[in-house]
C-alpha cells in the first residue's frame, strides 16, 4: 500500500450519549491524502507555513472538532486537541507531525496523527473511561524541509531552540521563520519555551512508520523504540572562482565542484569504516550555470551512528578529507554544524510499561520487539523534558522519505489497536 487509504477500526461516537459521527480511519486517510501532494512526482511537499501546511492544519482542526475535543494552537504553532481538562496535569499525549520532506511519502508523520484520532475512536467504542487528560498533537515543522532545522516546533517548546535562534532561520528565498508564520496568520512574537505546557504532560507516545526494515525482517507488525541514534547536519561551503566553462584551461581552474565530489565519495568510505551513515543529500551551486565554472558549491551532510564515538569519527574523517581535497585544488572550505541531537534513550520505565501492556493483550504472548532507529523524531526532542516513548509500524521495504514509502493495511490497523491499548493502559481507570 502506498498513499491509498488503509481500512482502520470503524468510526466511533464522539462520546457516551453523543450522536456525533466521527470519520473512520479510512475516511481520514482519504481526506488527508491529496493535501500537498505533487501530481508529477507523486510525493508530498508539505512545507512549514505554506498553503499545503495550512490545509493540513485545517484538516487536524476539523478532526478535533468532529470529536468534540478542545482545539488549541500553542505559542510555537503546534496544534493540540484535548479530551479532559488541559490544566489538570499528568496528561497522556499522542500524535506526530503532518509536514514532509521534499517529495516525501504519505506515512512519515501523518500515520501517527491519523492513528491517534483512530485510537481515540477505538477507545470510545470500547466505552473506556479516562482517568487522565488525553491530547492529540501535530508538531510543526518536524522535517525542517523549509528552514533547514528539524523539529522546530518541539525544539522551541522544550527550550532546545531559543526564540532568538528561531527568528534567524531563513528559507531558500530569504524569508524568515517569523515572516512565514506571520504570512500564515500566526503571531511570531509568542515564540519560545513552553515549560508550563510540558509540566502538564505525564507521558508522550508517538506512533510512526518504521524507517527501516527491522520489523519486516523479524516478522512483527509493531515494535517499540529503544533509542534514537545521535545525528546532525553539517554545511560544507567550497569557495572557488567563477569562470567560463568553454574557455578556461583545466589547469587554470579553481573549481569547487571537484573537492565537493571527492568529499561525497569520502563520506561513503568513512561511513562504511565506522559502521555509520553519512549522506550528502542537498546541494546549492553558484552561479548555477551550465556553461559556468562554479564560484561556490554548498553541500549539506547528514550523518548518524549508533553511538557518539562512531559519529565523531565519521564526521571528523569526512571533514579532514574535504580539507585535504580543497587545499589541493586551491579552494577555500568552511564547515558549520547546523544542528545536532545526541543519543536519545527513551525512558526505560515507560518503555517497559508499553511492553507490558502490549504483551498482555489477548492472543499475545510473544514479546513486542524493541529496536533502535537512526531517524530523529519529536519524541526524541521532548525526551529530555518529559517521559516519551515510540511505537513503530512495519514498513515492508524500509523505504522512507520517498513516494515509495509504504505500509500494509493490516499493519496500519495493528498499529492503531496497539496505540489504543497503550493509551487505555496509561490514561484509563
Amino acid at each position: 500500500m502506498t498513499a491509498s487509504p488503509p481500512p482502520g477500526p470503524g468510526h466511533a461516537e464522539g462520546a457516551p450519549g453523543d450522536a456525533r459521527r466521527t470519520p473512520s480511519f479510512q475516511e481520514m486517510w482519504r481526506e488527508l491524502a491529496p493535501l500537498g501532494r505533487d501530481s508529477g512526482s507523486g510525493g508530498y511537499r508539505r512545507y512549514a507555513w505554506t498553503a499545503a501546511d495550512a490545509d493540513c492544519r485545517a484538516w487536524f482542526r476539523a478532526q478535533a472538532e468532529a470529536r468534540g475535543l478542545a482545539y488549541e494552537l500553542d505559542r510555537n504553532g503546534n496544534q493540540w486537541a484535548w479530551l479532559g481538562d488541559p490544566l489538570a496535569g499528568d496528561a497522556v499525549v499522542t500524535g506526530s507531525h503532518l509536514d514532509s520532506v521534499p517529495d516525501g511519502g504519505a506515512f512519515d508523520g501523518p500515520l501517527g496523527v491519523v492513528s491517534s484520532f483512530a485510537a481515540l475512536d477505538e477507545l470510545r467504542g470500547r466505552g473506556a473511561r479516562f482517568s487522565r487528560p488525553l491530547a492529540i498533537t501535530n508538531f510543526g515543522d518536524e522535517e525542517g524541509a523549509r528552514f533547514g532545522l528539524a523539529c522546530v516546533g518541539s525544539r522551541l517548546t522544550a527550550g532546545r531552540l531559543t526564540a532568538e535562534q528561531a527568528r534567524e532561520l531563513r528559507d531558500g528565498n530569504g524569508i524568515t521563520l517569523p515572516g512565514a508564520m506571520e504570512a500564515a496568520g500566526h503571531d511570531p512574537s509568542t515564540l519560545g519555551p513552553d515549560p508550563e505546557r510540558l509540566a502538564r504532560i505525564g507521558a508522550f507516545i508517538e506512533l510512526h512508520v518504521e524507517q527501516g526494515r527491522a520489523l519486516d525482517l523479524s516478522g512483527d507488525p509493531v515494535g517499540i523504540a529503544s533509542a534514537i541514534w545521535p545525528h546532525g547536519r553539517w554545511r560544507f561551503d567550497f569557495r572557488g572562482e567563477a569562470n567560463h566553462a568553454g574557455t578556461t584551461r583545466l589547469a587554470d581552474r579553481r573549481d569547487p565542484m571537484l573537492p565537493y565530489a571527492e568529499t561525497v565519495l569520502a563520506a561513503r568510505r568513512e561511513a562504511e569504516l565506522a559502521g555509520a551513515l553519512a549522506t550528502f543529500g542537498k546541494i546549492s551551486v553558484e552561479p548555477n550555470g551550465v556553461n559556468a565554472i562554479p564560484s561556490l558549491v554548498r553541500g549539506w551532510l547528514d550523518s548518524r551512528a549508533a553511538d557518539q564515538s562512531a559519529l565523531d569519527t565519521v564526521v571528523a574523517g569526512i571533514e579532514a578529507a574535504a580539507r585535504a581535497y580543497a587545499d589541493r585544488a586551491g579552494i577555500e572550505l568552511s564547515v558549520v554544524r547546523e544542528s545536532f541531537t545526541p543519543v536519545v534513550e527513551f525512558e526505560h520505565a515507560l518503555r517497559d510499561e508499553l511492553g507490558k501492556i502490549l504483551g498482555q493483550r489477548p492472543g499475545g504472548g510473544a514479546p513486542v520487539p524493541v529496536l533502535g532507529t537512526g531517524a530523529g523524531h519529536d519524541a526524541g526532542i521532548l525526551s529530555g523534558s518529559i517521559p516519551t516513548a515510540m511505537l513503530f509500524v512495519r514498513n515492508p521495504t524500509g523505504v522512507s522519505h520517498s513516494p515509495a514509502e509504504s505500509a500494509a493495511e493490516d499493519d496500519c490497523v495493528a498499529g492503531v489497536l496497539a496505540l489504543a491499548d497503550v493509551l487505555e493502559g496509561l490514561a484509563c481507570a
